[in-house]
């Protein structure tokens, strides 16, 4: 199933500000995706569980650990704000450089993005989010797959991504972008409810 797009226009952040706040968007290369109204429980049972591990690792450590809705702001170059054409949201990221946060969100590229895929997004954070996220110098993401219980990890290498690893949700992953971090698949599915 494919996002809807909110028109045929093109549209930049200042659009973007416009819009009403209970209907969510993201803005990829100028085009406006109508976001799902409300994720599954199953859904935000992975995130809350995956932002849980990864705040009590940073705690006390410069890293920040952010959940959607969140916007990061994906410049292409040195436009201002106004003029940025992608911003997205995240399930999950991490963000060191606090210069990058500012009251609106993240302008930048995160330094590590979790999206847990679903039937209506799936296609949307596989090809168009994964494209946008290396153009922008994402340095690592993963795309988690809860119902084949399988992650994806894409790691930019002379600024592209290349083939995916491929691995199961089972025992423990380390984030290679930051060291210190570490996710246990083993105990985050047993704290899924069933």
């Amino acid at each position: 199933m494919a996002l809807r797009q909110r028109d045929n226009e093109y549209h930049t952040y200042a659009d973007y500000l416009t819009w009403p706040e209970d209907v969510r968007y993201e803005l990829i290369d100028g085009v406006a995706y109508l976001m799902s109204p409300a994720p599954t429980r199953r859904h935000q049972e992975f995130v809350f569980e995956m932002a849980r591990q990864v705040g009590n690792t940073l705690e006390g450590k410069p890293g920040r650990v952010y959940m959607a809705p969140f916007d990061v702001r994906l410049p292409k170059g040195d436009e201002t704000d106004e003029l940025v054409d992608t911003v997205v949201q995240p399930d999950l990221l991490v963000v060191c450089d606090r210069d990058k946060l500012d009251d609106r969100g993240l302008r930048g590229a995160p330094d590590w993005v979790v999206e847990i895929l679903s039937p209506s997004t799936a296609s949307h954070d596989q090809i168009r989010k994964l494209a946008a996220y290396e153009r922008a110098g994402v340095p690592e993401v993963w795309l988690v797959h809860p119902t084949d219980k399988t992650l994806a990890t894409y790691r930019l290498e002379n600024g592209r991504y290349g083939r995916a690893e491929i691995t199961e949700l089972q025992g423990r992953r380390k984030v290679i972008q930051l060291p210190d971090l570490t996710i246990d698949w083993d105990h985050l599915l047993a704290q899924l409810v069933d």
